[in-house]
């Protein structure tokens, strides 16, 4: 699974956390019904915003039918998005990752670079990008749109140089996210987000690619590959100052649109790709660099300490977690257990032999990796899959509680 948003759990409520998930299995299951199993492959998290962007806009939201048992589910049944949005998603995954493939086998990247997996790739590739163009036809979207971009990146990027500017080498990627933004609000019925939605795109792919960029920068280094950000000298500074303006334009593009319930896409667009911007230049190995590739210091957005704040008294302590143990006598507020207390009983336990035989159920059907969460098989205790551990520290809300962005009251809550 690839793409820049990646929301934690701890980031969305139990209401939109169901759509999301709604949303990025059906992006699966178009790939899978309209091209087979291996579409399945290209699903992503980036996709999913197209069918989200489409229901968001339409009159009857919530388009959903009960898909079956999965293991990336846990083996559990979910609703599911369907739809025009769906397959829409489905078309540009499609066509981008055949062109992705194509860069790929060109450049010779790993396993590419030996004759029979290119030759694979390539049949895969054209049948890739044949697939996606027939669904955008059957929903009024043209893929040359996509197909343009992607064949013009090479020839931009060949004439880039030092002081040259990095917009040049993501104007593409900007050119490609705009048309298929601004399709949603066409099958929507809503000519009138075709202009701010075009816009929020556009400056999506503007920090997809320089997130994309800023990822790769040490490993081009090393391989000796093209990298925008090296090649025309732009330091990481600058390009957080860039990938900040852009999420910047699309919260202000996003208001300017008219949604019957933009809650989630409000979330993904506004909230998580500001946090994809803060994972990738926060969380990048090697710690500080030199110029032309100056980390951001977090110091530069802490906030100034309020009037009348006073600093700790010399020798001053953090508390011990559980803070101090209770004076003699103390009594426990009401509903709350002294210290000592049991543990929480999540059910029937299991012995050793049938505790096993759960858990290698468990383990071939993916709940270990995949479920949120998994029951433990001896215990019973809740637990969250491998592949479900988040990355915003204890809950992750630190951009939104509730009502935010100027008064833009949204369901993000934890």
């Amino acid at each position: 699974m690839f793409g820049i948003i990646r929301p934690c759990r701890h980031r969305l409520s139990p209401t939109l956390r169901t759509s999301w998930m709604a949303h990025l299995c059906g992006l699966c299951l178009a790939l899978r019904d309209d091209h087979g199993h291996l579409a399945r492959t290209v699903t992503n998290y980036d996709g999913l915003v197209i069918s989200a962007l489409v229901e968001a806009q339409s009159p009857a939201v919530g388009g959903r039918r009960i898909a079956g048992p999965c293991p990336l589910r846990g083996m559990r049944p979910a609703p599911v998005a369907e739809g025009d949005g769906a397959r829409l998603a489905a078309a540009v995954s499609l066509v981008l990752a055949s062109a992705k493939m194509r860069d790929h086998v060109g450049d010779g990247d790993g396993a590419f670079r030996r004759a029979p997996v290119a030759g694979v790739a390539r049949r895969i590739a054209t049948r890739w990008a044949r697939q996606g163009s027939a669904t955008g036809e059957r929903i009024g979207f043209s893929t040359a749109v996509l197909l343009d971009a992607v064949g013009r990146q090479g020839e931009l990027e060949s004439g880039l140089g030092l002081g040259s500017s990095v917009l040049t080498a993501t104007e593409p990627t900007e050119t490609a996210t705009a048309a298929a933004f601004a399709h949603t609000a066409v099958l929507a019925g809503r000519p009138g987000n075709v202009a701010p939605l075009s816009e929020a795109g556009r400056l999506f792919g503007r920090v997809a690619h320089l997130l994309d960029a800023v990822e790769d920068i040490d490993i081009d280094a090393a391989a000796g590959a093209w990298n925008p950000l090296t090649a025309t000298g732009t330091t990481l500074t600058e390009a957080r100052r860039l990938c900040d303006d852009a999420v910047l334009g699309v919260r202000l593009a996003l208001k300017e649109a008219e949604f019957t319930d933009g809650k989630l896409v409000h979330k993904l667009l506004a909230h998580e790709l500001e946090t994809a911007v803060v994972r990738t230049f926060g969380h990048r190995p090697g710690g500080q660099l030199d110029e032309p590739r100056l980390l951001i210091s977090p110091d530069l957005h802490r906030q100034p300490p309020p009037p009348g704040h006073r600093a700790p008294p010399p020798g001053w302590q953090q508390p011990p977690p559980g803070g101090y143990p209770p004076h003699p006598g103390h009594q426990p507020p009401p509903g709350q257990q002294p210290p000592g207390h049991e543990p929480p009983r999540w059910g029937r336990s299991r012995g050793t032999l049938a505790g096993c035989g759960v858990a290698l159920a468990m383990c071939v059907t993916c709940q270990y990796c995949c479920a949120d969460p998994y029951h433990d098989p001896w215990t019973g205790e809740p637990k969250s899959g491998w592949c479900r551990n988040c990355d915003c520290g204890d809950c992750g809300c630190s951009s939104c509680d509730g009502c935010c962005c100027d008064g833009c009251c949204c369901d993000c809550s934890c």
